[in-house]
């Protein structure tokens, strides 16, 4: 039973429309991870230049900051910003692929499972046939024997009732 359950779900999977789709989903799930991770690599560039920024002091004898060190590391600031706000929407749209298909398994596992049931209930129908098939088959074999068995005692019967009525009339009507 359940080599037959794995063989459904082999061919279900090995389907060309199912691997198909899981290509395309896979493949735009992957493009989609590796935006969320440059953009995370970006921001970690991004980061490592404000601390860099911070550090900076072009002021005199390079003991002071300047009004430009600050707003250039302020400046780096909005754009880790942005950066992050990019990666919020980026990993949105990736959560979005993730549920889409989480969706399309469940669904694909709902009608396999349903395919799985139906042939299961089938094959248990045949097994049903199958045994009762069997028994009436031994219940002809015995009914057979059965049946051999009274033709031998009938036939007997009757032979042995042949020669007593063949004695009587004998007996009853000697030879004239």
């Amino acid at each position: 039973m359940k080599k037959i359950l794995y063989f459904i779900i082999l061919i279900g999977l090995g389907h060309p429309l199912f691997s198909q789709n899981l290509q395309v989903d896979s493949a735009s799930f992957e493009q989609q991870r590796k935006r969320v991770n440059t953009l995370l690599d970006e921001r970690s560039r991004k980061f490592e230049e404000y601390n860099i920024s911070l550090d900076q002091k072009t002021g005199v004898f390079g003991i002071f900051k300047t009004k430009g060190d600050m707003q250039k590391s302020i400046d780096i600031l909005k754009m880790i910003v942005i950066n992050d706000n990019k990666i919020f929407i980026e990993t949105r749209k990736l959560l979005a692929l993730k549920d889409d298909e989480r969706a399309r398994f469940q669904k694909l596992a709902t009608e396999f499972d349903t395919q799985v049931t139906a042939y299961m209930k089938t094959i248990s129908k045949l097994q049903q046939e199958n045994d009762r098939f069997k028994e009436e088959i031994k219940t002809q074999e015995s009914k057979g024997l059965n049946g051999n068995d009274t033709l031998y005692i009938s036939f007997s019967i009757i032979t042995v009732l042949g020669l007593i009525i063949y004695k009587q009339h004998k007996v009853l009507n000697p030879k004239k």
